[in-house]
């Protein structure tokens, strides 16, 4: 895509999900978002509530999201907030959670995501825990309610990726490093790759109605920095020698992190757009692996044959 033909919105870096989707009425529209009890999932959540959405939480812990429905009650006119046990990494629990959902879904916000294992993990599919949790999980989830999206008639599927992809094209040959050396970038670089390639993938389903986009939520200090240590965390400028946090001048709060997970969930500014890829909400520009630039979509991720190749992959593995 040329600069020319990307979809650009009236937002931009710094805007609140709550300024994307003000004016927007969600009343009757039913939403999941995973990873939903804090950071931008829950500010994503809040927004979508807000707005009159009846959202569930899906969640490892589903108790963590007691004080966020409880906020919600409290608001006159908010939809309904419930929380429901999901592990992605588990595909039992992935099953589960979708055989019991009922009736149409509206708008499904693949949020959740663990980043930087120092040591490589399995989850309990025997998968690696990264792509498991970021990747392999959101697309059983997504596959499995996909006859729910479909009854819905107009449907959006969020993922959220990260400009940690634009290094590390996805490697078919030993996505699991099962035989290369485990790297905690590469594996998490990797699973969001294959996040925008799932984007890129679900075009098929645009005649079903749904559409689905991938997005960069930029830079927040939220709990998924939990794995990095404090010297990692001091050189990327965001600790003191205190151990006290200092984001950086262009960090974003969970608010404005939320804000494009928000816009392509609910706005009417992208309706009927599907696989594309967004950040600070506006559509990325597209950059080859070795720009030194700020931001962007790698062409790697929007190639269409690996979108493919990658699907396949993905349907073969959660099969198992």
């Amino acid at each position: 895509m040329n600069a020319a033909s990307r979809l650009t919105t009236p937002f931009h870096s710094h805007t609140s999900a709550a300024e994307v989707i003000d004016g927007v009425d969600l009343t009757g529209r039913r939403a999941v978002v995973t990873g939903g009890a804090s950071g931008i999932g829950a500010e994503t959540v809040r927004a979508l509530a807000l707005a009159g959405a009846e959202v569930t939480v899906a969640t490892r812990r589903p108790e963590a999201a007691e004080s966020l429905a409880a906020e919600i009650a409290a608001v006159r006119g908010a939809g309904s907030v419930r929380a429901e046990a999901l592990d992605l990494g588990d595909l039992t629990s992935v099953d589960a959670f979708a055989q019991a959902w009922e009736g149409p879904l509206d708008i499904l916000v693949a949020n959740a995501g663990i980043m930087a294992l120092p040591t490589r993990e399995v989850g309990p599919g025997g998968w690696e825990l990264q792509l498991a949790t970021n990747y392999l999980g959101h697309f059983a989830l997504t596959t499995a309610l996909h006859t729910a999206l479909r009854a819905a008639g107009s449907a959006r599927v969020v993922l959220v990726g990260s400009g940690a992809h634009r290094n590390v094209p996805f490697d078919f040959d030993d996505p699991q490093f099962e035989g290369r050396p485990y790297d905690p970038w590469v594996a998490y670089g990797q699973s969001k790759t294959a996040m925008v390639l799932f984007a890129v993938g679900a075009d098929r389903w645009a005649a079903d109605g749904i559409a689905v986009n991938a997005l960069n939520p930029g830079y927040i200090l939220t709990n998924l920095q939990r794995h990095l240590d404090d010297d990692t965390m001091r050189a990327f400028g965001v600790m003191d020698d205190e151990g006290n946090l200092t984001p950086l001048p262009y960090y974003k709060t969970p608010a404005q992190g939320a804000a494009t997970s928000v816009l392509l969930a609910a706005s009417p500014l992208v309706k009927g757009v599907t696989g594309r890829y967004f950040e600070d909400n506006q559509e990325a520009r597209v950059v080859e692996i070795d720009d030194e630039g700020p931001g962007g979509v790698a062409r790697h991720a929007l190639d269409r044959h690996a979108a493919e190749r990658l699907w396949a992959y993905a349907a073969d593995a959660v099969r198992r």
